[in-house]
């Protein structure tokens, strides 16, 4: 899932480290997270979100061509 973590976080002048401190994982888990490697639960989504005082939709972007397989 495509998202806007990163530049979201850049005009903030937040690190990886400190957002990862703030939603409770890892800088790994920022940076995978960034680089699309890894798809977050819903409730990681809504706590990123709230953080940046966005909706979720605003911050992740939903390509439906994406899951067509999946059900």
């Amino acid at each position: 899932m495509k998202n806007k973590i990163e530049e979201i976080r850049k005009i903030k002048g937040i690190r990886q480290d400190e957002l990862g401190k703030m939603l409770g994982v890892s800088r790994q888990t920022i940076s995978s997270l960034e680089n699309g490697r890894y798809n977050p639960s819903i409730i990681l989504a809504h706590k990123i979100a709230v953080l940046f005082g966005m909706h979720i939709e605003d911050v992740f972007i939903f390509d439906e061509g994406e899951n067509e397989n999946e059900v």
